[in-house]
């Protein structure tokens, strides 16, 4: 398998040779510049100075455009100093001396530590007004798209592939998860995948900002298994345990398992019986003879994460529609020890403090390497709303928040955000959660974090959550805790979903994911275009140290 090291030079244009060496005089039409097939099409023509390049000009053209594309979008958020959104990735955990993840990034809460090719903001469809844009689109042409499931099509299409070398990973009913899943989160098709309920993100992950979504898990097989066949039992003991090992707790409730069926006391009891909670075991269970690690998933454990449209039901109500935006994928190929994963850390800090640019390892049909033991892949949609692979560039997007941020656990963030126990384990479900806070926090997480961004997003330009959260610019502490539940704290009216949606389709059908994926309505006003890194980000008394991890109990 050949291995591409990919690190981005100074920009060197391909496409400006193009302009330089061109007698074109009039710029290409937008409709011949996108293409119809995105697998076979071809952008050939030169461009001029002050063309509007398409992205997918850059990726024929095998020019880079953004080499800072780990930068996500939120990073250039106008904060004044005082709305501070970076907290919620930036983090410092100095008194964990046993946490893996040693960034201690949060720092960067008070400082651009930019290179200066990504002092300039990339992301320009911030930046672009789609209000003239979606006039075109009716709310039943929405309607009809959002429901189309183009999840099984493009699965029945990658199995076919001889060609391909990448993962598979077929799960039946996907875009239908009333019929995909029981009601404790596992995959009725018997592929081992297992949904469960968590609490999004804030606040690019709030279906008020533009999507829905979900995650799956799934443990390689002889965690499934015991003497070799597959046990329901075994399984949700070596999930929760898991669970137990990723949050670094002792024990965890636990849907019953029987103690006969996987032959071990589980409970620490000293007897065999049908048990509702589990303790911290040495080692995992049945035929896996792996030991638990502290906030580290074990080899082989995967992810599934859909990102959808907003579904719209008869009455308004907003749900996790069929068609898919993207569909993103995780593999843990390479278990690290936590003094390995300290290695990686060091690695990339001395590389930043080398003023070299990132570098992204793109494997193939595999994707990316993330560094970290994690291969990462994706699919988006095509022109037609096909799903296709992700380009090596639209690829290198998803380091930015799975490789070296210091909120993480592992690497990720979903999982260490499920509802604790028993209780989480089924299809997420905002209506069944309440806004708990984080560890070591008094108020709930998204009231916190609405109060430290001034809005509801962090750009805070959704008028939607300030109308209806916010009262004389700041937020209104005693109505959001007064929500009933998460749905209706961050699900937006069907007006605002069916707009979004709309405003994102008109991204698919430019394909231009390198210019950012965010489906805003209007311009960004609260963004910066150029970061000038001789101010800080943010004074002092507005920093703040943040667990990602909830605390549960007040649920």
């Amino acid at each position: 398998m050949e291995v591409i090291q990919m690190q981005y030079p100074l920009l060197i244009s391909t496409l400006a040779l193009a302009i330089a060496l061109s007698g074109c005089t009039e710029p290409l039409e937008q409709s011949k510049i996108l293409p119809t097939d995105t697998e076979h099409a071809r952008h050939k023509a030169p461009y001029k100075p002050g063309d509007d390049i398409p992205a997918m000009a850059y990726i024929e053209h095998q020019e880079v455009y953004n080499p800072e594309s780990v930068i996500p979008p939120q990073c250039y958020t106008k904060t004044d100093g005082v709305n501070n959104p970076c907290y919620a990735c930036h983090q410092s955990y100095h008194d964990d001396k046993a946490r893996p993840n040693v960034m201690n990034d949060g720092d960067l809460q008070g400082d651009y530590a930019f290179s200066d090719l990504g002092l300039k903001n990339h992301w320009k469809n911030l930046f672009i007004d789609r209000t003239d844009l979606i006039k075109g689109i009716s709310d039943q042409e929405i309607t009809n798209w959002i429901e189309q499931d183009n999840y099984t099509p493009f699965i029945a299409k990658m199995s076919k592939r001889s060609d391909w070398r990448g993962e598979v990973t077929p799960l039946k009913n996907l875009a239908f998860p009333e019929k995909a899943f029981d009601e404790q989160g596992f995959a009725h098709d018997g592929s081992g995948w297992v949904a469960f309920n968590y609490k999004p993100f804030p606040s690019t992950f709030w279906p008020t900002n533009g999507s829905t979504g979900d995650v799956m898990i799934r443990l390689p097989r002889e965690f499934q298994t015991k003497d070799g066949l597959y046990s329901r039992d075994v399984y949700l003991a070596n999930l929760s345990l898991t669970e137990l090992a990723v949050k670094g707790l002792e024990a965890i409730s636990v849907p019953r398992i029987s103690e006969h069926a996987v032959g071990q006391d589980l409970n620490g009891d000293g007897k065999f019986s049908d048990i509702t909670h589990i303790v911290k075991q040495a080692h995992y269970i049945g035929d896996a003879e792996t030991e638990l690690a502290h906030m580290l998933y074990p080899e082989g454990t995967e992810f599934l994460h859909t990102v959808r449209y907003l579904g719209v039901d008869e009455q308004g109500k907003i749900y996790n529609a069929p068609r898919l935006k993207e569909l993103r994928y995780m593999k843990k190929h390479n278990f690290k020890s936590k003094r390995e994963i300290a290695g990686s850390y060091y690695r990339e800090a001395k590389e930043k403090e080398f003023e070299k640019l990132p570098v992204t390892l793109y494997v193939g049909d595999k994707g990316v390497n993330n560094t970290f033991g994690w291969m990462i892949n994706g699919y988006i949609e095509d022109s037609r709303g096909e799903l296709r692979p992700q380009h090596a560039q639209e690829l290198a997007f998803c380091n930015g928040c799975h490789k070296t941020v210091g909120a993480t656990y592992d690497q990720t963030f979903s999982f260490a955000r499920k509802v604790e126990g028993a209780a989480g384990w089924g299809y997420i479900n905002l209506k069944t959660q309440k806004d708990v806070p984080n560890l070591g926090e008094e108020d709930g997480e998204f009231l916190t974090y609405m109060s430290r961004v001034g809005g509801g997003d962090e750009f805070r330009q959704n008028q939607e959550m300030l109308k209806k959260w916010f009262t004389g610019g700041k937020v209104d502490m005693q109505k959001v805790q007064n929500a009933v539940n998460l749905y209706e704290l961050i699900t937006p009216s069907k007006e605002r979903a069916l707009a979004l949606n709309k405003a994102y389709l008109t991204i698919v059908r430019e394909q231009s994911y390198l210019f950012g994926r965010d489906a805003t309505l209007v311009k960004a006003k609260n963004v910066l275009e150029t970061v000038d890194d001789s101010q800080a980000p943010l004074r002092q008394d507005k920093q703040f140290k943040w667990d990602m991890q909830l605390d549960w109990s007040k649920n």
